[in-house]
């Protein structure tokens, strides 16, 4: 015994329930999708931007490559807040001169390494800090000037 499954019918258009054609679904998808990126750009825009804080404050961490990532990250989903970054009083020449020049102003290396070598003198008196973690914090300390020394400088 044979059953036959087939459907003559004509079927209409593949439409969805709200009635979207193919190519309809197609473009919302590509919307949605475009507007998921865009938050995780702002996300990872914003964990940047707060690590570069932290650089600024911290000795053992570094703040212009974390600044360099917010920008990156803000070009690609806020414009107008990459302006504003660019336009920050503190922020701003540094990475206008990074974009243009691909550099750092030897006034801006200098400002970072008697900053990190202030706050790292200061944590390790302020906090009676033992040998082993005061030769770690000044260990990682200098990694970070020498990078910042060693990067290009206008001109």
């Amino acid at each position: 015994m044979q059953f036959d499954i087939s459907d003559d019918t004509e079927h209409p258009p593949a439409e969805d329930l709200a009635g979207r054609s193919p190519n309809q679904r197609q473009e919302q998808n590509k919307a949605s999708s475009a507007g998921l990126r865009r938050t995780g750009q702002l996300l990872l825009a914003g964990i940047f931007f707060v690590l570069g804080v932290l650089g600024a404050v911290l000795p053992f961490l570094p703040a212009t490559p974390f600044f360099l990532l917010t920008s990156y990250f803000l070009v690609r989903s806020s414009p107008r807040l990459n302006s504003a970054l660019l336009r920050s009083r503190f922020f701003g020449p540094i990475l206008l001169d990074w974009q243009r020049y691909r550099s750092v102003r030897r006034n801006v290396k200098v400002k970072v390494v008697v900053i990190v070598i202030a706050t790292v003198c200061g944590s390790i008196y302020l906090t009676s800090a033992p040998p082993g973690p005061a030769m770690s914090v000044i260990a990682l300390a200098m990694i970070g000037i020498i990078v910042v020394l060693r990067l290009p400088e206008p001109g």
